[in-house]
């Protein structure tokens, strides 16, 4: 049986295998969350809800439609972040960690694989890569664990349970989780400004992309610091996410303004708009009740999980390239120009229609989903809207409605978690099968547009 489904996969491509791969994680995430030994006694669980805790967390959402604290106990919370870890690294960076312990060799169909979980373009230097991408996770996650844990010394009664609080604060916020052992994510720390710019931190260490982390230890660690040259990769990347963050805080305190803030001072308005600003876009954490804010802010929101995350991160989305090519080309093609020029670079036309493509899927599959839920559910269309750019983001926020899903409403949210994870091109390219080039062409014609 083992054999057949080894020769199965073996004749996959890259992109299918990487697929086939997180179903099996999903798999066994459901199983070792199902284990009686990992629950709580009286705890309320079905496999369904089995099911879309795995989904949720291997794809790093953080959608739940179980109280995580009131269902596992100690067990079951190691079980959760060791899931995590799975979807949060890559499948790959931790199977290529375990081929190496055993001192396996990696050849081209890993390399092959690795490069397609990764989203790299080449073949060159990639075991090296998932090395520096582990120990850079591990370390990011261990500090932040000691820090949070030492904080919480002050919070919790035991040692043991300050620790525990700050490890899975620690991996939930790098991994951009969203899951909380509180039972009320981050508003036990809405006044605590420490806790929340730690988190943030950690988020964005996560979220802004494994490539751009090595680049800058790579300039730390470098001595001739003049002489370093940063990718155009990672000029777009931290621009865009640096802009998405200040423009998102300024947006929520401009629009709450006479709504929420209102009556509340500076800081207090700041650290509120400044937290959700930075967990929207993929962390999934909150430091108050989303509910209470007002009609545009929750659209506004909704449009930030869309984008998500950084490519080559722990988020989901559109991704923060393909939201800036997308306005890149925009204003190009609006200015007459025949191609993108930034940072002294020019755009491979390629990786323009790919932004393109993205951006074009991935508003077909959240307005369809929204369709089928308004019809399925029984919530308001702000909800619906929310929870959906929620799950295709793996945020893991909501407006409440997630444990009143019905059983389509779940699948519905599932599907777009898991595509959220593994990529609108991998999704794709898993359909389609490989890519094929045309060995003859008609006369071309123009047509007719806008």
């Amino acid at each position: 049986m083992w054999l057949k489904l080894k020769l199965h996969i073996s004749k996959l491509t890259p992109t299918r295998v990487i697929v086939t791969y997180y179903l099996l994680a999903i798999t066994l995430s459901t199983l070792l969350l199902s284990l009686p030994v990992a629950h709580k006694r009286g705890a309320d669980w079905s496999f369904i809800d089995a099911l879309f805790t795995a989904v949720s967390a291997v794809s790093v959402t953080g959608l739940s439609v179980v109280s995580t604290p009131d269902t596992f106990n100690t067990l079951g919370i190691f079980i959760l972040i060791f899931v995590l870890q799975f979807g949060g690294i890559g499948i790959m960076t931790l199977g290529t960690f375990f081929w190496l312990l055993l001192g396996k060799r990696i050849g081209l169909k890993e390399r092959q694989l690795i490069m397609t979980d990764q989203n790299q373009m080449n073949l060159s230097g990639l075991v090296n890569l998932l090395k520096q991408i582990l120990l850079l996770v591990i370390l990011i996650e261990i500090v932040g664990a000691v820090v949070l844990g030492t904080y919480f010394l002050s919070y919790y009664p035991s040692w043991q349970e300050a620790y525990m609080h700050g490890l899975f604060a620690s991996v939930s916020a790098t991994t951009n989780a969203g899951f909380d052992i509180t039972g009320q994510s981050f508003i036990p720390f809405k006044h605590d400004y420490f806790v929340q710019v730690i988190t943030v931190l950690l988020i964005t260490l996560g979220a802004i992309g494994f490539p751009v982390l090595i680049e800058v230890k790579n300039f730390i660690m470098n001595k001739e610091k003049k002489r370093h040259h940063f990718s155009l990769f990672t000029k777009i990347t931290t621009t865009t996410f640096g802009l998405l963050l200040i423009v998102g805080t300024l947006l929520i305190i401009v629009m709450e303004f006479n709504h929420f803030f209102q009556g509340m001072s500076w800081h207090e308005a700041f650290f509120y708009a400044f937290f959700q600003s930075a967990s929207t876009r993929s962390g999934g954490l909150a430091t108050m009740n989303l509910a209470e804010f007002s009609l545009p802010t929750l659209m506004m929101l909704s449009g930030m999980m869309f984008i998500g995350a950084s490519p080559s991160s722990v988020g989901g989305g559109i991704r923060t390239t393909t939201f800036a090519l997308n306005l890149l080309f925009l204003y190009h093609f609006a200015k007459g120009n025949q191609t993108i020029k930034i940072f002294r670079r020019e755009i491979h036309q390629q990786d323009v229609l790919k932004s393109l493509v993205v951006t074009m899927v991935a508003v077909l599959l959240c307005f369809t989903s929204v369709i089928i839920l308004t019809i399925t559910e029984d919530h308001t269309l702000i909800e619906i809207i929310f929870e959906v750019c929620s799950a295709f983001g793996t945020t893991g926020l909501s407006l409440g409605i997630t444990p009143d899903l019905s059983a389509i409403g779940k699948c519905v949210i599932m599907i777009l978690m898991f595509i959220g994870r593994v990529g609108i091109l991998s999704f794709l390219f898993m359909i389609g099968g490989k890519e094929k080039k045309a060995n003859y062409h008609y006369p071309k014609e123009r047509l007719i547009i806008g």
